[in-house]
């Protein structure tokens, strides 16, 4: 008996070191320390870094196109990509503006219609992804972004449309106890994407489907109807960002949000969410969007050029597709390893 007891005891001990082992060897851990080496540059290169409000105000500037990110994990869960947002994002917010300023709908409905609309373009994505399985989701969300962005065009041509009620410039302004709005809703959608993922069906059949679409079909899952609420829920959320880009301009028009799909793709990426599908974190891709945010923001305020800063953000594309995030721990047990048997020859 004591033995047993003895046995179990260092079975639960290996298994609580090998855990903390895991735990200490996640991509996100990473990640904070290149954030907190972003913060540090920043306030070096600009004094006004830090000045006025500070970090939480500066939220207001770069989350936006955040909300995009949520289903953006999801959609690369699955081994797709989405490049329609964007286009998405710039029809939501001419739609809106239109109805708002040229047929005199009220400001409220032109919201609740912004957000059927990107709705609607994302649902058109997964029906045409589902149905036409021979084509990849890059051209067929490649086409949609054309189609998209032309539509956007015929609204408003080249022009600009603001004239937004007073009360709309809340979203992209308004605060709350010193907190941005738009950081809290942020915050929300955070823990609730994240929950979605991580803990319910639905989001095992995400990760079961990008593991082995087949085996997932076979299983019983309902491998179409994930995808295109997957897809779905990318369109609301660009109509999201619509909402809150428009009301931090205070006008809109058919070229706005371009090169959004860069910006999110390259967060997820960093955030540890692997290309190939089936693996990655929710709060990887949460702690990478405030390392772009913030990467951003504090260039800008050294009068970095924003051909410049595509270059950086396609540099940082490259770098977090080509790093191995998600298996950090295996990297160093083969470096143990080998490292092990190297002392052993000698």
């Amino acid at each position: 008996m004591t033995n047993h007891t003895e046995y179990v005891r260092r079975t639960l001990k290996n298994k609580q070191e090998f855990s903390l082992k895991r735990f200490f060897f996640q991509w996100e851990w990473v990640l904070i320390l290149v954030f907190i080496l972003v913060l540090i540059i920043n306030t070096n290169l600009s004094p006004y870094f830090l000045s006025g409000s500070g970090l939480i105000s500066a939220t207001s500037v770069f989350l936006d196109k955040a909300f995009i990110v949520f289903p953006m994990v999801m959609i690369m869960i699955l081994r797709d990509i989405d490049i329609s947002v964007g286009s998405t994002v710039a029809l939501s917010s001419v739609v809106m503006a239109t109805l708002y300023n040229n047929l005199g709908v009220p400001m409220e409905m032109a919201i609740v219609i912004c957000l059927i609309v990107g709705g609607l373009c994302g649902l058109l994505n997964g029906l045409l992804i589902v149905k036409f399985k021979e084509l990849s989701a890059v051209i067929v969300t490649l086409g949609t972004m054309i189609l998209y962005r032309g539509i956007a065009y015929v609204f408003l041509e080249d022009q600009a449309s603001g004239s937004f009620p007073e009360w709309f410039s809340f979203f992209g302004w308004g605060n709350i106890g010193g907190v941005p709005f738009i950081l809290i809703a942020f915050i929300v959608l955070a823990v609730l994407f994240t929950l979605l993922l991580h803990k319910t069906t639905f989001g095992r059949h995400v990760y079961a489907i990008g593991n082995n679409p087949k085996a997932s079909r076979f299983s019983g899952v309902q491998v179409d109807k994930v995808k295109v609420i997957v897809f779905t829920l990318a369109g609301l959320m660009a109509a999201v960002t619509a909402i809150f880009l428009a009301s931090r301009m205070g006008s809109t028009r058919p070229n706005v949000a371009m090169m959004y799909e860069l910006d999110v793709i390259t967060m997820v990426a960093l955030g540890g969410i692997s290309t190939a599908g089936g693996k990655g974190r929710m709060i990887g891709a949460i702690i990478a969007v405030f390392i772009i945010g913030y990467l951003q923001y504090g260039l800008g305020l050294i009068n970095i050029s924003s051909q410049t800063m595509l270059i950086i953000i396609g540099a940082l594309l490259i770098i977090a597709v080509a790093i191995p995030k998600t298996n950090l721990y295996q990297l160093a047990n083969r470096f143990k390893k080998n490292k092990e048997s190297q002392q052993v020859k000698e």
